[in-house]
């Protein structure tokens, strides 16, 4: 499973899910380890074929602005002789921008304004001149100057009082334009003091991101260092990755194959190896996951059985911590009222092998176990490949499974049945 994972370069949601963090840290940890070796291989191929013609370099370039001291010149506003403070130049620029805006508003409000007037005495001496229009004023009148001159004087009088009727108008329009750069300016205060609440709100949301990527930092680093702590365990151990080569069923010469096989019954008595020289075809072509219940039971029967997975080491009992098929809360439901390093492993549903669910303190922790290959290992953190389930679990009562968790398997979580059926395993 492990070595798809690699190759894919891919992990599956619902897979990457039933992984805690330490887990999928070391994962990823992994997989970027893999692109590094992959950059590192495709590298030395370029440079085996030899150099590449260069492309042509580009003239353009850039040349910094240097002070008297030859240092490139910064200048940094407020702080050069003759500036003005950063406080004074905001305000001014906040007065200057109110005043602006607020004489843009009067200008429209005043071309309303005159607009009105104008129309206004449009009216009045069309009106005059229709009243004597109208009643034929003219024509009834002696003297026509003394007429032209009454016409005047009205045509005078209603100047004046357009004239009047505008001053008033230029005086309210000015006392507006005061009025609304006061607003405008006040508005303004009032916008800056809100960014600057809102930049004392990013600025925390900016320091919570990065505590958040310090922590994600310091955990990625004790992934890494869990990873490489758990390869030199492994080897100081002699459980190393090596194992998993003791059960492939290669071509072996004479010496060479009884002193593997001395050495695999010596220590594992209770399995029994196929020696032969050709493997038995399989009896059916397992899908990359399991795809119903009946798979699963079928995998067992044909692929773990013969492993004696499950069982007491050297003992044709079962293990009390094995629970066969159960789900993830049937598994926390009975170990809800055992004590902090209770366990027991279930046949996983989401992988070619099983699950540990691990009693912690005040919650749980499930650690998926790979058996997809010929040998026993935790996905995606464990370094060490056991030869038989009872060998990880036995293994994991003296070693912890994570230095950061330092989950250590004490006691085993019996069944709540005296004579359970392992979710039709064994049938």
């Amino acid at each position: 499973m492990m070595q798809q994972i690699l190759q894919d370069m891919y992990i599956e949601p619902d897979l990457l899910a039933e992984l805690n963090e330490e887990q999928k840290q070391i994962l990823f940890y992994k997989i970027r380890e893999e692109q590094v070796r992959r950059w590192n291989e495709r590298e030395n191929q370029s440079r085996s074929l030899g150099p590449q013609p260069r492309r042509a370099a580009n003239r353009r370039s850039i040349q910094w602005l240097k002070g008297a001291d030859g240092e490139v010149w910064v200048w940094v506003m407020g702080e050069a002789p003759g500036d003005k403070p950063f406080e004074q130049i905001v305000e001014e620029l906040m007065a200057e921008r109110a005043r602006r805006q607020a004489q843009q508003e009067a200008q429209e409000l005043w071309r309303v304004k005159e607009a009105e007037i104008e129309q206004k005495f449009r009216d009045a001496m069309a009106k005059e001149k229709a009243r004597c229009v109208a009643g034929k004023w003219k024509e009834e009148t002696e003297d026509r100057r003394a007429a032209k001159q009454e016409e005047d004087r009205i045509h005078a009088k209603l100047k004046k009082c357009e004239e009047e009727e505008r001053q008033r108008g230029e005086e309210e329009i000015r006392r507006t334009e005061e009025r609304r750069a006061k607003e405008l300016y006040i508005s303004l205060k009032q916008e800056e003091k809100r960014s600057e609440r809102d930049d004392k709100e990013w600025q925390e949301q900016l320091r919570r991101s990065k505590v958040a990527d310090e922590e994600m930092t310091r955990k990625a680093r004790t992934a890494r260092d869990e990873y490489k702590r758990q390869s030199l365990r492994a080897i100081e151990k002699g459980l190393v990755a090596g194992l998993s080569g003791l059960f492939q069923k290669t071509h072996l010469n004479g010496s060479g194959q009884n002193r593997r096989h001395r050495m695999l019954t010596d220590r594992y008595p209770s399995i029994s190896y196929n020696m032969s020289v050709t493997p038995p075809s399989p009896a059916w072509v397992r899908p990359p996951r399991p795809d119903c219940r009946e798979s699963i039971l079928r995998w067992f029967k044909e692929e773990q059985r013969p492993k004696r997975a499950g069982f007491e080491r050297n003992s044709s009992s079962m293990a009390p911590w094995f629970h066969g098929i159960i789900s993830r809360q049937d598994s926390e439901s009975l170990l809800m009222h055992c004590p902090e390093g209770s366990f027991l492993v279930r046949v996983s549903e989401r992988i070619w092998g099983y699950t540990l669910s691990y009693r912690t303190a005040s919650a749980f922790k499930h650690f998926l176990i790979d058996a997809s290959g010929d040998c026993y290992s935790f996905l995606g953190v464990d370094q060490n490949r056991h030869a038989t389930l009872a060998d990880l679990v036995d293994f994991h009562r003296e070693e912890v499974i994570t230095t950061s968790g330092g989950e250590l398997l004490q006691e085993s979580c019996k069944a709540r049945l005296s004579s359970p059926d392992y979710g039709g395993l064994f049938q």
